[in-house]
């Protein structure tokens, strides 16, 4: 018998990277694509900048009790001196129109608030009317 000797072949072990090439490139075009659909800021558009403030102006409430006492927050103030004590908290060169609510007693006669509503509108400012009391 004859035996032949064979070469002793050394074996390389090799890991075929195609495919993981390829896994690579679908994830990194994935996450590319995502990225940009993901993003808010796509679109560059301009925002229009408001000269002044634009916060909403805060009402001032106006409270009629049944003696004819007129009361600007909880300050008392006496009714002659309606229109200047508003003043003070209704600017009238404002751009953004203030509100005025008027809190009145159910037996306050309406004259009142009629004279609280004039004040109001001589500097400007809107007006709403509500009515408080018991229901006798």
């Amino acid at each position: 018998m004859g035996f032949r000797k064979t070469k002793f072949r050394e074996e390389h072990s090799e890991v075929d990277t195609g495919p993981l090439n390829d896994i690579l490139f679908i994830l990194l075009m994935f996450f590319l694509m995502i990225s940009t659909l993901a993003n808010p800021n796509v679109i560059k558009m301009s925002v229009p900048k408001a000269k002044s403030d634009t916060k909403q102006k805060q009402s001032v409430v106006v409270s009629v009790d049944k003696n004819k006492n007129f009361y600007i927050g909880t300050r008392k103030i006496l009714g002659d001196s309606l229109l200047p004590e508003l003043k003070k908290y209704i600017n009238e060169g404002d751009s953004v129109k203030p509100a005025v609510v008027i809190n009145a007693d159910a037996v306050t006669e309406w004259g009142e608030v009629v004279k609280v509503m004039k004040a109001a509108r001589k500097l400007g400012a809107t007006t709403s009317a509500t009515v408080t009391g018991s229901d006798e």
